[in-house]
């Protein structure tokens, strides 16, 4: 297993974590038998906006005795009383499921206490009017809750929330279907997706990736809004490419599941590589860097999607960002305008031209 270290908490966190969301509909022996297997390979986080209650008993019997060396995210306002997922902002609900949840899971705390799914601005207001906010964070003053998280699809309302300064975690759903404007959830447009994901990572703001295939339609070339189908490994990887991403969470219903994604820890670089969505991107994503590195090796020596990346970075703002391209081996000004990453780059990048505008800010 590779692990990422949580900018703002320091926390060792499996890029490949676990969705428990479709887990309910399998048996407690088959559920248990997948969850045992996550962490006996290493995966440590995982998410339990489930679609069914049975996943916390579940969980409960298959974790409960290494609690300690797991990361839970926990969601406020997710209601499973019916026995069924359901989303509230009533404040004893809230309490209720809270401790509900808490109880089955055989912990009595919660590392990502989730401000949940909240997509408008409506959600945002209801959640404060109700006190579900003000129960939160007193929640994490008495240390029930260790730090706060916003669950959200919505690029525009994830700004505003993360304006307040509360926020140290976000799950987001990332993937090239909705980033690239295909589906129920392809929320906002490229830019500010990928704006949103930058300011995370200047602002220490870790990502933790919901629906990664796309509900599955990634997966098959029927379903795909591009005609042809992607592997879980490719669209695994397209999330860890993302910045501020954290962690990958694949809902799983099955042993095989798990199995699957953990198969990106030993898969190739061919395996791994989703240059394919070149061909398929709209016009407002050509000549984005997506820092997938598919112009590699560089002749010159260079990490071109580092350079990219911490250009970017540093152009909002980012404090980090200029001190972690100085410590690169090899910079823009080490380009030598040979052109092969401008003929390898599926997104269409001019990375010469763009080698010499990264030059000339970073000389400033």
């Amino acid at each position: 297993m590779e692990y990422r270290i949580h900018p703002k908490t320091g926390d060792k966190i499996s890029v490949i974590g676990i969705g428990t969301g479709p887990i309910f509909d399998t048996t407690e022996k088959e559920a248990v038998q997948a969850l045992v297997y996550a962490y006996e390979h290493g995966a440590n986080y995982l998410d339990f906006a489930t679609a069914g209650a049975r996943t916390f008993p579940y969980a409960g019997a298959a974790l409960g005795a290494v609690r300690k060396e797991l990361f839970y995210q926990i969601h406020f306002g997710a209601n499973y009383e019916t026995g069924e997922y359901g989303w509230t902002t009533d404040l004893d609900t809230v309490k209720r499921q809270v401790d509900w949840q808490l109880k089955e899971l055989k912990t009595d705390y919660i590392d990502f206490g989730m401000i949940h799914c909240l997509d408008e601005e409506r959600d945002w207001a209801a959640y404060q009017k109700n006190g579900v906010l003000d129960y939160l964070l007193d929640m994490k003053k008495n240390g029930t809750v260790r730090h706060i998280g916003l669950s959200t699809h919505t690029p525009g309302l994830a700004q505003k929330i993360l304006d307040t300064g509360l926020v140290e975690q976000m799950m987001f759903s990332i993937n090239p279907s909705y980033d690239y404007q295909h589906g129920e959830f392809a929320i906002g447009s490229v830019r500010e997706r990928i704006e949103l994901y930058r300011r995370c990572e200047a602002e220490s703001i870790g990502i933790s990736v919901m629906k990664p295939f796309s509900a599955g339609q990634l997966l098959n070339a029927k379903t795909s809004p591009f005609g042809k189908a992607l592997t879980k490994i490719q669209c695994i990887q397209y999330a860890l490419d993302k910045p501020g991403v954290l962690t990958v969470l694949p809902g799983i219903r099955n042993l095989q599941d798990m199995k699957d994604a953990l198969a990106w820890i030993d898969a190739s670089p061919e395996e791994r590589d989703y240059s394919i969505l070149g061909t398929f991107t709209p016009g407002d994503a050509t000549g984005t860097c997506v820092y997938c590195n598919h112009c590699a090796p560089c002749p010159a020596g260079l990490n071109i999607g580092l350079v990219n990346k911490y250009y970017d970075l540093a152009k909002i703002g980012d404090p980090m960002a200029e001190d972690h391209y100085g410590k690169l081996e090899k910079h823009a000004t080490d380009c030598i305008g040979c052109g092969h990453c401008d003929n390898r780059c599926p997104f269409h990048v001019q990375q010469v031209a763009r080698m010499k505008e990264i030059a000339a800010f970073f000389g400033k």
